[in-house]
């Protein structure tokens, strides 16, 4: 169990996050080639980015899991579990779920563009997630902003000190290469290895960087490997993942530093990875990874108890115990069969649907885990069929879609137009994309009287009073649950200030 590492990778656009993930995979023995995960031609299509959208883009728009080992300096073997995030704001409902199966991340940064505005909302969604953070700043061989204003945005960003844990000698053209505060030696990247220059002490450094590295080394806080797993500190590594530079230290600092697996919550209280019972739980359902075979994963994160394959265990949706005959690791799109895993592993579990995310799967049926919620969408719109006739495929393709948490589906009362929920534009253009690739569905997206939608939770008199005055605005969600369909904020508030018995919710507890 303390062999095991399991996080997630963060970043905005063009950061380098699928450079970076190719090379801790190559680096871990998983690929074989550069240029697996992320290169032109059909040969090498994305490792990481898999669907049709990601390839025609070049951007991740799921989440991806991959396995790798690597040997320790002490001769044990140590599994990392990594899991590869969307890096669009637009899919930061699905990085918030993701960093529930995690125990800590990298954040990965440009150098050249530091903390853009769209990235501030995943920089929240860490802050909530109270996941302890690695930062990778990157592309340090290119011309980019002073090390100092990079170390102070992920500060005020991240709400974070910050901990240099080396430091660049020059940027972009003057790169001189990397000093390790930590042994005092001076590198730069070399093709894909690195060309030792010398200790600090001999190596002769202009009179600027000179000072620059001492003001560095003084001027933040030394690394407290407590403050950094409790939340409150990141570490900060320089480097260049297509150089393959400062790779290796990151995965040493995730060997060395981050967290095995920790507690997780549940309705009972935090259960421990030491316990005995086997326990998961589903944070993320795919369907039609394999177009060929249609078929349809749910990642769980296995939290106590050492799993078997062919065990059975019970999903807390279903409540009664199923056999789990072909668990699947992923050693990037590879699958192997996993005969067993530990707590901090991610195993798939191949369904027809009976899995959903936020299912507690377990031995004894006892336990709920909690912190997998539905956020309320920022954009609403109606579906409308280009062919009336396939109007059963596209309820299909709507709730294969929903639970994977690419859109919420809301079912109005009154009227027959299905509404898609969703927290930003490019989750619509990947509904589209996908209802046309996987499920042969034509459909446009139209304007819904609606701006945002309301989970309604109180006593069944309440909630028949209001539903009596307002059934053209209130729908179904794919469980059942009464929505109340906002037609502003105001709406939203007027009716609380009427309704004092009701709740409406801006999240829902999956």
């Amino acid at each position: 169990m303390s062999n095991r590492r399991t996080f997630a990778i963060i970043s905005h656009p063009d950061a380098g996050k699928t450079t970076l993930t190719e090379k801790l995979l190559l680096q871990g023995g998983a690929i074989h080639l550069a240029g697996e995960v992320k290169a032109r031609g059909q040969a090498r299509r994305a490792r990481s980015d898999w669907m049709k959208i990601e390839q025609q883009r070049g951007i991740s728009v799921t989440s991806s899991v991959m396995t790798f080992e690597r040997t320790g300096a002490d001769g044990s073997v140590i599994t990392f579990n990594l899991l590869d995030t969307p890096g669009h704001e637009d899919f930061s409902e699905d990085t918030y779920r993701t960093l529930t199966a995690v125990d800590s991340a990298i954040m990965v940064i440009d150098a050249a563009k530091g903390i853009e505005p769209q990235t501030r909302k995943l920089f929240e969604v860490c802050r909530m997630r109270s996941v302890p953070i690695i930062t990778f700043i990157n592309k340090v061989d290119r011309e980019g902003r002073s090390p100092f204003d990079l170390m102070d945005e992920v500060a005020d960003a991240l709400a974070l000190d910050v901990c240099p844990m080396d430091w660049p000698v020059g940027m972009g053209g003057l790169f001189r290469g990397v000093l390790d505060f930590g042994t005092g030696e001076i590198s730069r990247p070399e093709g894909d290895s690195k060309e030792f220059l010398g200790k600090r002490e001999t190596a002769e450094l202009p009179a600027d960087i000179a000072d620059e590295v001492e003001l560095a080394r003084g001027g933040y806080p030394a690394f407290d490997l407590a403050a950094y797993r409790h939340g409150d500190l990141t570490p900060v590594y320089f480097g260049s993942a297509l150089k393959n530079f400062g790779v290796a230290e990151l995965i040493d600092a995730i060997a060395n530093y981050a967290p095995p697996p920790r507690p997780q919550p549940s309705d009972a209280g935090e259960i421990s990875p030491e316990g005995k019972e086997v326990t998961g739980f589903i944070f993320k359902v795919q369907a039609n990874m394999d177009p060929q075979h249609r078929d349809r994963i749910a990642f769980m994160r296995l939290v106590s108890g050492t799993f078997k394959r062919g065990m059975k265990l019970t999903p807390s949706a279903l409540g009664k115990p199923i056999a789990i005959h072909s668990p699947i690791l992923f050693f990037a799109q590879d699958r192997e069969i996993a005969d067993s895993a530990e707590p901090g592993d991610i195993i798939g579990i191949p369904n027809h649907g009976t899995l959903r995310v936020g299912d507690t799967l377990s031995e004894t049926n006892k336990v709920r885990f909690t912190g997998l919620p539905n956020f309320a969408p920022e954009i609403l719109r109606r579906v409308a069929l280009k062919d009336p006739t396939k109007t059963k495929q596209l309820r299909k393709a709507l709730d294969d879609l929903s639970e994977e948490g690419v859109i919420q589906v809301f079912y109005p009362e009154i009227g027959g137009q299905w509404i898609v929920g969703v927290v930003g534009q490019l989750q619509l253009e990947v509904l589209i994309s996908r209802l046309e690739a996987e499920y042969k569905v034509e459909a446009v997206l139209e304007a819904s009287p609606f701006d945002t939608a309301r989970w309604l939770k109180g006593p069944d008199a309440a909630l028949k009073a209001f539903a009596d005055i307002n059934k053209s605005n209130l729908a179904k969600d794919r469980d059942g649950d009464p929505v109340f369909m906002a037609r502003s904020a105001w709406d939203v508030s007027y009716q609380q200030e009427r309704n004092a018995e009701l709740v409406f919710s801006t999240t829902k507890e999956r």
